[in-house]
């Protein structure tokens, strides 16, 4: 698996975890009249291994995952079923809120 970047912000009680695959930082993705500013301020936390990364998952409200590394390895850890992901040109999305 590859390097990802994640970042935590805590908004009152909850917590909002951002990861994306490495390459994509910085980059627009457009598809199916859907366009994403994959920004640094969003993004942009501690760079690590997608396989440590989706670790944070489980203690976080809300999750956006953007890239193949970090959903392929939340699929692999049954915290993402593969139908709930949504394609940006080729560039898998997802988000997840923990009631």
């Amino acid at each position: 698996m590859g390097k990802v970047y994640v970042k935590a912000t805590r908004h009152g009680s909850h917590v909002l975890v951002a990861i994306c695959d490495a390459e994509l930082l910085g980059k627009t993705i457009k598809g199916n009249d859907i366009t994403i500013k994959v920004n640094e301020s969003f993004y942009k936390g501690s760079l690590m291994e997608a396989e440590e990364a989706v670790e944070l998952i489980r203690n976080a409200s809300i999750v956006n995952l953007l890239g193949r590394d970090i959903i392929g390895e939340a699929i692999k850890r049954k915290l993402v079923i593969p139908e709930a992901v949504m394609y940006i040109s080729d560039v898998p999305h997802v988000q997840i809120i923990w009631v």
